[in-house]
């Protein structure tokens, strides 16, 4: 069983649960993920399974969409609700001001990660210093906010829909908007919606990953590993497929580039690069 497996995770769950659950579904112990979700959040999470696990690298580094909710007036430990209340200054924001502060947002910005993420400093992750009631001093870092638009105010929090690059932290995003108010903010829910190439409305609950398993039909939820990359498609001939799956540099009449390399029977056989007329295996996904 390879490919890949597009979930809709449940709150509560952390993104390695959802993994260990899937193992069990499937009985496939080469199960892996790409870009993790906190435990409050819900939606989109991108699994790899058997040889396509090879393929996450590829993933981390894609734009993500979320909707997010933001709280004003309210400034917790974890940036989040789910955090313990640090202060804040409740005061009725107008959509014109956070429209307004929402403008020092887009584009490329700096973020200082949270306490409670994952982050290692000396060999110890965030979390687990703010666990026992400690911080460090954090780098700020560059992420990218690609969109960044207003929704509606539902039940007091404003709907954010975003769009960001790699390593963006929707929670810091949420409290720092809320600094530049002045009143403090965090982030009530987030619901990611779309990851690199991929959308959540082709996603499945670990429900329906179940009843497809009992049913026997699991492997038809998956998507070919080859759907992650949007490089062109090159087939090659069985003497170059022979000389790919040995680990050999076949000559080929390409330019420079990286390709999708395909078998003489249609097989996704690996991404290579080519180079001075050879193909040079990236990453190899055919069984061996």
């Amino acid at each position: 069983m390879n490919g890949i497996l597009l979930i809709d995770k449940p709150a509560g769950w952390t993104s390695s649960d959802v993994v260990a659950k899937l193992r069990g579904i499937l009985h496939e112990r080469r199960i892996g993920h790409a870009g993790t979700l906190d435990p409050m959040a819900t939606g989109l999470l991108v699994v790899f399974v058997g040889r396509a696990t090879r393929a996450a690298e590829f993933a981390e580094s894609d734009a993500k969409r979320y909707t997010a909710r933001l709280r004003l007036g309210l400034v917790t430990d974890t940036q989040d609700t789910s955090g313990t209340r640090l202060g804040g200054t409740p005061r009725e924001i107008t959509r014109e001001e956070l429209e307004a502060a929402l403008e020092g947002f887009r584009g490329e910005i700096e973020q200082i990660p949270p306490m409670y993420s994952a982050i290692k400093v000396k060999g110890q992750k965030l979390y687990e210093i703010a666990r026992r009631g400690g911080e460090v001093e954090r780098k700020a870092r560059p992420v990218t906010i690609h969109e960044l638009r207003l929704g509606a105010c539902e039940d007091g929090d404003w709907v954010l829909d975003v769009r960001c690059s790699k390593g963006t932290y929707i929670r810091t995003l949420c409290h720092d908007i809320g600094a530049a108010l002045g009143c403090g903010g965090c982030m009530s829910a987030l619901r990611r919606t779309q990851a690199g190439r991929f959308s959540l409305t082709e996603a499945h609950t670990l429900a329906e990953v179940q009843a497809a398993a009992d049913e026997g039909r699991a492997e038809s939820l998956l998507l070919p590993v080859d759907t992650l990359f949007s490089e062109p498609a090159v087939r090659v001939d069985e003497r170059a497929e022979k000389l790919l799956r040995s680990g050999g540099r076949p000559r080929i009449a390409l330019t420079d580039g990286t390709f999708r390399v395909y078998g003489a029977a249609g097989d996704f056989l690996a991404l290579c690069r080519a180079e001075s007329g050879q193909l040079i295996t990236i990453k190899s996904f055919f069984e061996v």
